[in-house]
């Protein structure tokens, strides 16, 4: 199996009651280092994340969770990572399958690979998840899966791995600031041919947990479905869109 520079990184904002539990999750001696990055929170996350040993960057105000990402895979790339995990600080998602999803990319089975939380529908509402999210999941992942070719248990996960060079070939910097960010880069790695998979994760739904609301919740699936309008608009070449010209190197960014 090939060897490489593992980093998970954390997209933070506001997570200061959950970022400790999160971290004792993720197995230890499994990743070669963990970037936070303080999206502008109004809490303790980023003091938190130093004392902890992270390596923290702050947004000096809220920038939104896809430019959030954007800071997070940058640093990422610029600290020579083969292999980044993406996971939120909230303990949604469970750290022990890290390891797990590194070893899938590893074997080169995918390039991509997400944590699915939508096993039975049972389990998701005993979780917590709010039952208009599971129905709003459940379609989105269906359109998503047959516009786009693909047989992922969910689209919308906040526990995703990524072999590097699908980050140096998508170009996740002109993605959208707001939450479509991850639907968009999911699109754009079908674009260019990554294999994506997943595997089953249990999620946790709970207070302190970061859930956006209803109104959020509609805007940013209706956001998913125009990205995929832009994705087959750019197929038949109706449009031009800069969203699927390969990525500059990383030096040029």
């Amino acid at each position: 199996m090939e060897k490489g520079k593992v980093i998970v990184i954390m997209p933070a904002y506001n997570a200061a009651l959950t970022l400790e539990k999160t971290l004792a999750e993720i197995p230890k001696g499994s990743v070669d280092e963990i970037i936070l990055v303080d999206d502008g929170s109004g809490d303790d996350t980023a003091r938190i994340a130093e004392r902890l040993g992270l390596f923290v960057f702050r947004h000096p105000a809220n920038l939104g969770y896809g430019a959030n990402q954007k800071t997070c895979y940058r640093l990422a790339l610029e600290k020579g990572a083969d292999y980044v995990v993406m996971i939120h600080p909230d303990y949604q998602y469970d750290g022990r399958l890290v390891p797990v999803a590194v070893e899938v990319l590893k074997l080169g089975i995918c390039d991509v690979v997400l944590g699915n939380r939508v096993r039975t529908r049972r389990e998701c509402v005993a979780s917590g998840m709010p039952p208009y999210k599971y129905l709003a999941n459940r379609f989105l992942t269906g359109i998503e899966n047959i516009a786009l070719g693909q047989n992922l248990g969910e689209f919308h996960s906040g526990f995703r791995a990524y072999r590097r060079e699908v980050l140096e070939t998508v170009p996740f910097d002109r993605n959208s600031n707001d939450f479509v960010f991850d639907a968009q880069l999911l699109i754009q790695a079908v674009y260019f041919g990554f294999k994506i998979g997943d595997l089953p994760i249990p999620t946790r739904y709970f207070k302190e947990a970061s859930s956006i609301n209803f109104r959020r919740s509609l805007v940013y699936g209706l956001q998913s479905l125009g990205a995929i309008l832009v994705y087959f608009l750019h197929r038949f070449k109706l449009i031009k869109s800069p969203l699927f010209d390969r990525a500059c190197s990383p030096k040029d960014r």
